[in-house]
C-alpha cells in the first residue's frame, strides 16, 4: 500500500513548497522544540518502565530471601539447568537466521529486559487471578486466555520494541523472532529462578537438592514454550517494523498467535497429563506431563520451524535472482 498523499500534494509538481500545508519537517525553533519534547518524552517513558521493572524485580529478590537463596551455589545450577533446553532453542532460531548475525550487545540487552519485564506479567497475573477464582468452573480457562497469555506474551514482546527494534542492525523480519526467543528466554530464567528458590525455600521441603531436583526438570519443560511464543510473536513485530503502513494489526496478528498458543499449553497441561495417566495405569505422573509438553511443543516448534524455513528460502532466492540479474 503507497503512502497516502494529500489532494494537494498529488495535483502539484512537487517545485511547489508544501510545509505547513500539506507536508511537514522541522525547520523552525517551534519545530525543533517539538521534535525534542516528543523525543524526550518517548525516552523518559521508555526508561520509567525499565526502572520501574528494575524496582519490581529487586522487590522479588528481596521478599522472602529470594535472592539469597539464588546466590545459593546449588541453587544457582538448578536454575542454569532449568534453562538449557530453553537455551538450545534460542540457538537454534539464531542459527536459523539466514541474514547477518545478530550482536551480542543486543542479545545480552533483550534478554535483560526480558527478565526485567517479567515483573510486570507477575504483579498484574497476581492482581487479577483472584477476581477469575470468583467464577465457578471456566474461571482459570479465562484468566489463562484474558490475563496469562495476553500479559505474558505482551511484556516479552515490550522487551524487544523497546531496545534491538529501534536499532538499526534489526533490519531484516527475521530478526523479530531472534530477538522475540531470546526475551522469551530471559522471561523463562527468572519465573524458573523464582519457582526453584521457592520449592527450595519450602520448609517442609528440608533438602535443597531433593527440593531443587524435584521440581527443575518440570521447569525445563516449561522453557522453551515461552521461547517458542514469543519467536513467533518477534517475527510478527519484525513484519510489522518493514510493512509500516499495516504495522498495527500486523503486531496484534502475531500477539493473537502466541497468546492462543501460550494460554491453549497453560490450559491441557492441567488436563492432558492426567488423562493420559488415566489411559495408561503405572504411568508415573512426570511422564504424562512430559509426553504431553513434547507432542504440544513440537507441534508448534515445527510451526515456527516452517516460518523460518519459508523466510530462508525467500531469502537465498532473493539473492540468487540478484545474483543472476
Amino acid at each position: 500500500m503507497a503512502t497516502e498523499r494529500d489532494p494537494v500534494q498529488e495535483k502539484t509538481d512537487g517545485s511547489t513548497d508544501l510545509y505547513d500545508i500539506a507536508t511537514w519537517e522541522a525547520r523552525s525553533r517551534l519545530d525543533g522544540v517539538a521534535v525534542f519534547i516528543y523525543r524526550a518524552v518517548r525516552f523518559v517513558v521508555r526508561w520509567l518502565l525499565i526502572l520501574l521493572a528494575f524496582g519490581i524485580l529487586l522487590a522479588q529478590l528481596a521478599l522472602g530471601g529470594l535472592g539469597a537463596t539464588l546466590l545459593d551455589p546449588p541453587v544457582a545450577v538448578f536454575v542454569a539447568l532449568s534453562i538449557v533446553p530453553a537455551l538450545l532453542l534460542v540457538a537454534y532460531v539464531r542459527y536459523a537466521d539466514a541474514t547477518t548475525t545478530e550482536p551480542l550487545s543486543l542479545l545480552v540487552g533483550t534478554f535483560a529486559l526480558g527478565v526485567l519485564f517479567a515483573g510486570f506479567a507477575g504483579v498484574l497475573n497476581s492482581a487479577a487471578q483472584p477476581l477469575f477464582q470468583s467464577i465457578p468452573v471456566i474461571g482459570t480457562v479465562l484468566f489463562f486466555y484474558v490475563v496469562v497469555g495476553p500479559v505474558e506474551e505482551t511484556v516479552k514482546l515490550l522487551a524487544v520494541r523497546l531496545y534491538p527494534y529501534r536499532d538499526g542492525r534489526f533490519d531484516a523480519v527475521v530478526d523479530g523472532a531472534v530477538y522475540g526467543a531470546v526475551a522469551g528466554l530471559g522471561f523463562a530464567t527468572i519465573e524458573n529462578a523464582i519457582y526453584i528458590a521457592g520449592q527450595v525455600n519450602d520448609p517442609t521441603l528440608a533438602n535443597v537438592f531433593i527440593a531443587g531436583g524435584g521440581i527443575t526438570p518440570l521447569r525445563a519443560l516449561a522453557g522453551p514454550g515461552h521461547v517458542i511464543y514469543s519467536a513467533v510473536a518477534g517475527y510478527y513485530l519484525g513484519l510489522a517494523k518493514f510493512n509500516p503502513d499495516r504495522a498495527g494489526p500486523i503486531v496484534v496478528k502475531g500477539l493473537l498467535i502466541a497468546t492462543l498458543i501460550h494460554a491453549t499449553y497453560n490450559t491441557l497441561s492441567a488436563v492432558v497429563p492426567g488423562l493420559i495417566s488415566l489411559f495408561v495405569p503405572g504411568l508415573p505422573p512426570i511422564f504424562a506431563f512430559l509426553g504431553f509438553v513434547l507432542v504440544y511443543d513440537t507441534i508448534f516448534g515445527l510451526y515456527l520451524y516452517r516460518k523460518l524455513a519459508r523466510y530462508r528460502k525467500a531469502y537465498h532466492g532473493a539473492n540468487a535472482g540478484r545474483v543472476a540479474d
